[in-house]
Formats: C-alpha cells, sequence, structure tokens
C-alpha cells in the first residue's frame, strides 16, 4: 500500500509560520521524574531504554490460565515506597496515585524547583495537570467482597483511592500548590492530553508551572483477563517475555501491559529563565482528534491520527520539513501499527525518507493511560542529549510498515538548528493526542 502524498491530507490545514506565534507564552521542560518497569527513576529508565533493555517478565501463578503470560511490572521492592510515603498515605492513595507522587517528587528535585521556597502568590500561580486511565481492578473486586461480609468491612478510602483525580489532588496538596488542578482520563491517549492541557494553561495564563503526566498501576488478574478478552495482548511469546513487545515486527501480535508513572515540569520560559532553571527541551505544539469510527480499532485511512498530527504541527507554528523524528504510539498491534505508519506517511509525504520513527514499547511495555507522557519524557531526554531511542525486537520489518525505524539508539542530527518530534497517543474511543517537542533555542 502506498502512501498518500502531500496532495491529500497535508492541504487540509493551512501551515503557519512562527511569526504567527511571536508574541505567545513560550513553554519548557525544567524537569523529569518517572517510575517505570525499566528503573524507578527517569534517568535510569532513559539509559536502560538507550541499551536496548527489556523490562517485561512472565507473571506470576495467580494469572494462571490467562492466555497472555507477560507484563512489565515495577519491582516493588526495590522501589521500598514506605521510605517516601508514610503508612497513611499508602492506605488513601491507590497504587497508580503513590506512583505519580514519586515520579512528580523527582521532576520537582531534578528542576531544582522546591515549592516551599515559594510565596502563596507563585504557589497560586503553580498548578498540577496528572491523569489516569484506569484504575486496579482488584481494588473494586476487593471491595465488592469485603462489602459481602458487611458493609463496615468497605474501607472509608475505598472511593478516593479510585478516583483518577486523586493524583492531582495529592501533589497539589503535598506542595500546596493553588493553580490549576486538572486531571485527564482518556484511556491511552491520558498522559499526552495531560501534558498539552498543561502546555495550554501556561501559554493562556492560567499558570507559570504545571507538573504534568500520568500514572498507572492495573496489572492485576481481571484487567488482563479483560483484555486477552478484547484479544489486544500478546499470546505468542510466552515462554520468551523479553521478546513480546515488538512494535512494527512481522511477528507482533498484540500489546504487553505495563505500568508505571512519568511527570514533567512545565514552565513559562521567562519564569525558568528567572531562577536559572535548567532547560531540557521545548513543548512546541499540540494536535488533539477524534476517530469517530469504533471502540477500540482506528479507522483503516488513520485519518485521525494524521489529524491530531497535523494539528500538533499547525499548534506548533512550523513547517513539516522542520520535524526528523516520531515517537510513534505503536503499541506492538498488527493493526495500529500498520496504521500509523501510514499516517506518518501521508502527513509527511516526500519528507517521509528523512523522518526517523520509534515506539519504545518493545522495553518497557504498554504503560495504557501512562504511556504518552513517559515516551514524550523520552523524547525530551532525546532532545537534550542528542539520542535516538530505538525499537527493539526487530527481526523482521513488516514489509507494510514503510517509514524509517530506528533499530538501535542512533545519533540525532539537528535539522536547521534544532531536534524536533513529535509524541503520538491514540486511546480506545478513537481519541488522540500528538505533541511537538524540540531542543531548546534562544
Amino acid at each position: 500500500m502506498r502512501f498518500l502524498r502531500s496532495s491529500n491530507l497535508l492541504t487540509l490545514l493551512p501551515t503557519r509560520n512562527s511569526s504567527t506565534h511571536s508574541g505567545r507564552r513560550r513553554v519548557v521542560i525544567t524537569g523529569s521524574g518517572a517510575v517505570t518497569p525499566l528503573a524507578n527513576n527517569a534517568g535510569d529508565s532513559w539509559r536502560r531504554i538507550l541499551a536496548g533493555e527489556s523490562a517485561i517478565s512472565q507473571l506470576g501463578p495467580e494469572f494462571k490460565g490467562l492466555p497472555c503470560q507477560v507484563a512489565a511490572r515495577i519491582d516493588r521492592e526495590k522501589l521500598q515506597l514506605e521510605k517516601p510515603l508514610s503508612k497513611a498515605d499508602m492506605k488513601l492513595m491507590s497504587p497508580a496515585t503513590q506512583l505519580a507522587v514519586l515520579a512528580a517528587e523527582e521532576a520537582l528535585q531534578a528542576g531544582r524547583l522546591n515549592p516551599k521556597d515559594m510565596s502563596e502568590e507563585q504557589r497560586e500561580r503553580f498548578g498540577v495537570c496528572v491523569g489516569m486511565g484506569m484504575f486496579d481492578l482488584t481494588e473494586v473486586y476487593g471491595a465488592w467482597q469485603q462489602l459481602q461480609r458487611g458493609y463496615n468491612r468497605v474501607s472509608p478510602f475505598f472511593v478516593p483511592r479510585l478516583l483518577p483525580s486523586m493524583a492531582c489532588g495529592h501533589i497539589s496538596m503535598r506542595h500546596g500548590l493553588r493553580g490549576p488542578n486538572h486531571s485527564v482520563s482518556t484511556a491511552c491517549a491520558t498522559g499526552a492530553h495531560a501534558l498539552g492541557d498543561a502546555m495550554r494553561f501556561i501559554r493562556n495564563g492560567d499558570a507559570d508551572v504545571m507538573l504534568a503526566g500520568s500514572g498507572e498501576s492495573c496489572i492485576d488478574p481481571l484487567s488482563i483477563a479483560g483484555f486477552c478478552r478484547l484479544r489486544a495482548l500478546s499470546t505468542a511469546f510466552n515462554d520468551n517475555p523479553a521478546v513480546a513487545s515488538r512494535p512494527f515486527d512481522k511477528s507482533r501480535d498484540g500489546f504487553v501491559m505495563g505500568e508505571g508513572a512519568a511527570v514533567l515540569l512545565l514552565e513559562e520560559l521567562e519564569h525558568a529563565r528567572s531562577r536559572g532553571a535548567p532547560i531540557l527541551a521545548e513543548l512546541l505544539g499540540y494536535g488533539l482528534s477524534g476517530d469517530a469510527f469504533h471502540i477500540t480499532s482506528p479507522s483503516e485511512n488513520g485519518e485521525g491520527a494524521t489529524l491530531a498530527m497535523k494539528r500538533a504541527i499547525q499548534d506548533a507554528g512550523i513547517k513539516p520539513e522542520e520535524i526528523t523524528y516520531v515517537n510513534a504510539h505503536a503499541t506492538s498491534t498488527p493493526t495500529g501499527d500498520r496504521i500509523e505508519s501510514h499516517a506518518i506517511g501521508r502527513v509527511f509525504g516526500e519528507h517521509t525518507c528523512q523522518v526517523r520513527v520509534s515506539s519504545t514499547k518493545g522495553a518497557h511495555g504498554h504503560l495504557l493511560g501512562s504511556s504518552g507522557n513517559l515516551e514524550a519524557l523520552f523524547v525530551v531526554h532525546a532532545c537534550a542529549d542528542s539520542k535516538l531511542p530505538p525499537s527493539i525486537n526487530i527481526e523482521e520489518l513488516d514489509v507494510d510498515v514503510k517509514v524509517d525505524v530506528v533499530r538501535a539508539a542512533d545519533e540525532w542530527t539537528p535539522n536547521q538548528g534544532r531536534r524536533v518530534a513529535l509524541k503520538n497517543s491514540f486511546g480506545f474511543g478513537g481519541t488522540n493526542a500528538s505533541l511537538c517537542i524540540a531542543s531548546f533555542s534562544e
């Protein structure tokens, strides 16, 4: 199947030049934090991504009898949650919220920003935008079992632990942040939407600083069973977990569930400059769209993905030719990876051959609502370090994937003086987001 070239969808939205946005508040990333299957911090996770390592392993005996027997889990023993979180915290917080709180703490430390040192007025301009795709179904099942034993057996914290907005609440309460408190829950596009929404809060003057991202922790028998019934998970590599997630490979047969959290510290440029903050990258643009097609499958022509990417480029005020890397959503499903690669071809036309593409999900699996933010974090570090992260586990590239896939970590050469990328995230229900991220340039 050949790509449709620039005479098609590329002409639907006019390309703006940078002068259109000359008076707009610029948004930069000054800190990052992550808890992932690869490592309990952002730096080590990034290093393992560049090394091409996999964190996917076999599931335990409680998953016996399920078609999928692999997942990318966090090592809870090494995480030692009891050190940063009190017993009361852990009673109040769901596992996903706990991970998001830890990621936010690291992002603040990396960005050298301590809210306690800020004035009341400054904290009123400091917001939180952290989402969650879905809660841990064992919470619901466990509460139901307790209810059968009596009403008083149900925990008074049951409902607060479930609410996707509670990660925002806990982060803001820990640090006294009274700016926008906004939670996103848009399936697997959650993390990317959270970052894009936070960028707009800063752009529009609602805040000067935002902690943005998502947390997810729902690797339990009921969730795995549900996704197996959807026939969405990989089942062909149960005996070799490390290679089960293989975006763009001919033998891919479904995604591998992951868990974790990633939070970025976003700041208005002058705010970051005024305090001498380290600037890792700049968030240039944000595009959203809907497939209006199917609850789980993208439309065959990939129009929703195409529109999201085009709108991100338009919002960034750049030309498509300035982009040289796309961090794909590609989850390792037979249909999704192929359609996304075609959408990339439609967006870039003849420039497609100059665009490198990769998906890091081969290393850490699919973190559902926390995938877009984690992968955006990797793009931020790619911009800062001039390195392109690889797609691992490609033994034979699908002949219908006609993009230049990065198979080993590579140098990222600037184009016109800077490195510019798109980060795609697509979710069930046809919700799509694309972020335009670039190395910082004065």
